[in-house]
């Protein structure tokens, strides 16, 4: 056979996919002719193909000796030399490619290695290149797109992927990728439609099936959500993404020993998975299964925070005994992947008006805690001088709180169907002076919103105890207990301390009538009570065997503890049974509606707290309850709210520093009822004028922080820390 015909028959073969036959006509020519350049290249193309990189390589280099000036050749081996790794040579070899004869594979070649190196604008510039070239090229339009994307321009990433799939509307690839887009701007529905295309152009993609998931359960449809996660498992069986996500889903259906099963086999299949062993962690504190606990939960996980940035989301570290210094690290990594992706909206310009236009942000406008404790805190702002709104980002619902909450602001809007974009553009367009966050990093929480800036003053309140660690947050409302000048380094926030306590209580607060009996909520009939209605999360080993040396020391005393997740109640008995306390001392109270269950705290003695994570709310409602809270106040905000609530209602000798003065302290309380009973008549007559109750009085001087943090605006200073001198 001739060689020139070898050759043709070869390049027909190659074209058509019958590689085995390109391959044995090519060896053929460059055995007769090992200086064919056309040979030498496309077998170096077909062996690169398969993964030969190194035979590749040299088969491109000969072309490249034989032919110099074959741009083609260079841009192949330019593509070799990427895939060995050597990052420096490959830019070279398309350098050369495109010196030669500018063309836009080489650009767009040289843009892929030059975003994987994290210079985007050069990349930018290539696949800009590559398009004026050729206005038609699909794949620089797309990766033009993923750079966009990257880079927080996610209008611009969906228009340069519209722009690909309109060049090819089976490209789903492009279609997947403006789902994302859509889903990070929070527009869930839009969303959804894309990738439900892309699913009818490719439907075993797994990755669109767990985008799809992500978007609907952002959405509210479980049962949607879940399949879609279930068949990216059926597609990709070792998807450790929907693995996750699905798990995450099953926590929210409460099928949580469903959950840490999938959590559990994504851990076995990466055990340096940063965020499966935050999440682990937390659904097993959830169910108190303490199992190995010191390694999953204080050790893996605050290793990975400071190993760098992570996943990881900040409210399950601070859950963990974490240092102020791992809280700022986690919270300022999350930070910053939510400020990469928005766009700031444009300053206005300061303007000072006979009234303040104060606006919260919150996904708990229905029966929460947080709208328990604030709602007659909104009531209360003085309308001469606030003009208030709600931002409602959580759901509706028909309930008496949610009644009171809309009557209780000027304006009350609902933003939730809302994208990031268009749910900021609607607080800009009010003109909201100061904007205050009460969810934080918290479950339904979209600091996204924040981050686009709507409003020039952004705070930081009640519903995060932590640092938000973000440049787009201005100041963090706390007192001087729950933040002491030593923590203030730990907060990107300026620190506003109120002179008393930071937290608003709700004097409307109904306590029932119902007066059960002991025996009627499962207690003995003598006996000491010692209480904690913390969620089972904030129950650690090391808390737990203190409570338990207690009763061991309190003869016929009992735990009264709020009834937990499935699996908890059995996992606390066992647990009490392994450190020699009978599991029936374990008493274990149901849910109740909120005035039954302040009532049914009049049977207990002592409320006991936690730490890392005090109780918040819990404590407050103890207090109201005229329950004493006996507490321990560790480094962090998140551990020293109980320590606030009882400096402001006048019982600061039942905060403790340390575990051993805590444990020595309920054990004298417990055996010393006339203390007992002093604090309880304390709480009585305080409850009512101590500045913890004195919603009044706390409104007055929020209003006052309001007031200065706007006159520093005006004035055009940045934000500063200040105390606020009681009004």
């Amino acid at each position: 056979m001739a060689v020139d015909k070898a050759l043709v028959q070869a390049v027909q073969a190659h074209q058509a996919g019958q590689l085995e036959e390109a391959e044995k006509l090519y060896r053929k020519v460059l055995l007769r002719q090992p200086r064919n350049p056309l040979a030498a290249q496309n077998m170096g193309v077909l062996l690169y193909g398969r993964g030969e990189l190194d035979e590749a390589a040299k088969l491109l280099r000969r072309a490249i000796s034989i032919d110099p000036k074959s741009s083609e050749a260079h841009n192949n081996l330019g593509n070799v030399l990427r895939n060995q790794g050597k990052a420096d040579e490959a830019i070279a070899a398309f350098r050369q490619a495109l010196r030669l004869q500018p063309n836009e594979s080489a650009y767009n070649n040289l843009g892929n290695i030059l975003r994987s190196r994290g210079e985007t604008a050069e990349a930018i510039a290539c696949y800009e290149a590559a398009i004026r070239i050729r206005p038609d090229y699909l794949q620089s339009y797309y990766h033009l797109g993923i750079t966009y994307r990257e880079l927080g321009r996610l209008e611009d990433a969906m228009a340069s992927h519209q722009k690909a799939v309109a060049l090819n509307p089976r490209f789903y690839q492009g279609m997947t990728h403006i789902g994302v887009c859509l889903f990070e701007l929070g527009r869930y529905a839009d969303a959804v439609a894309w990738h439900r295309r892309a699913l009818e152009v490719a439907p075993n993609i797994a990755e669109t099936h767990n985008n799809l998931g992500n978007a609907l359960k952002s959405m509210d449809d479980m049962a949607g959500a879940e399949a879609a996660y279930r068949m990216a498992l059926q597609v990709k069986p070792d998807f450790t993404s929907a693995r996750l996500n699905l798990g995450t889903l099953l926590i929210l259906l409460d099928r949580r020993d469903e959950a840490i099963a999938q959590f559990e086999a994504v851990a076995a299949q990466l055990p340096e998975h940063p965020v499966v062993w935050a999440k682990l962690s937390y659904e097993k504190r959830v169910i108190c299964d303490w199992r190995d606990f010191e390694e999953s939960v204080d050790g893996k996980v605050r290793r990975f925070v400071r190993q760098g940035p992570t996943e990881i989301t900040p409210f399950a570290l601070i859950t963990l005994s974490s240092t102020p210094e791992e809280q700022l690290l986690s919270a300022a990594a999350y930070a910053a992947r939510i400020s990469k992706q928005a766009a700031p909206l444009p300053p206005r310009p300061a303007q000072r008006r006979d009234r303040i236009r104060l606006g919260y942000l919150s996904a708990d406008f229905h029966p929460h805690a947080t709208a328990y404790l604030m709602a007659e805190l909104f009531e209360r702002h003085d309308r001469n001088r606030f003009e208030t709104f709600a931002y409602s980002i959580g759901p509706d619902s028909d309930s008496e709180i949610r009644r009171r909450l809309v009557a209780g602001f000027d304006h009350f809007s609902d933003l939730k169907p809302l994208g990031y974009d268009a749910a900021a553009q609607a607080i800009y367009n009010d003109q909201i002076d100061i904007l205050v966050d009460l969810k934080g990093y918290t479950q339904n929480a979209r600091a996204e919103i924040l981050a686009r800036r709507p409003a020039p003053v952004q705070v930081n309140y009640i519903g995060y105890p932590g640092t938000m660690g973000a440049s787009f947050i201005d100041y963090v409302i706390a007192d001087r207990f729950i933040i002491p000048p030593e923590q203030h380094p730990y907060f990107t926030e300026k620190v506003v301390a109120l002179p008393h306590c930071y937290q608003p209580n709700d004097t409307q607060r109904a306590i029932s009538s119902w007066a059960p009996s002991r025996a009627k909520c499962g207690l003995p009939d003598q006996g000491f009570v010692f209480c904690s209605f913390n969620g089972s999360y904030k129950l650690t080993p090391r808390i737990f065997d203190l409570w338990m040396r207690l009763l061991a020391q309190v003869p016929g005393s009992v735990l009264w503890l709020l009834e937990g997740a499935p699996g908890s109640t059995q996992n606390l008995r066992r647990e009490a049974q392994a450190r020699g306390i009978d599991p029936v001392r374990l008493v274990f109270a149901p849910p109740l509606a909120l005035p039954d269950h302040l009532a049914r705290h009049a049977l207990a003695d002592l409320f006991l707290d936690t730490l890392p994570v005090n109780a918040h709310t819990t404590a407050s409602d103890a207090l109201w309850a005229c329950l004493p809270v006996l507490t321990c106040a560790g480094d962090t905000f998140i551990s020293r709210v109980a320590g606030s609530l009882l400096t402001a209602i006048g019982l600061p000798e039942l905060i403790t520093t340390s575990l051993a003065d805590y444990e020595a302290l309920a054990l004298s309380l417990a055996r010393d009822p006339t203390r007992i009973a002093a604090f309880k008549q304390h709480l009585q007559a305080q409850r009512l004028t101590a500045p913890l109750f004195d919603i009044a009085r706390l409104t007055r001087n929020l209003e006052s922080a309001y007031a200065r943090m706007w006159d520093i605006h005006l004035a055009g200073q940045p934000p500063a820390a200040f105390d606020v001198v009681e009004a």
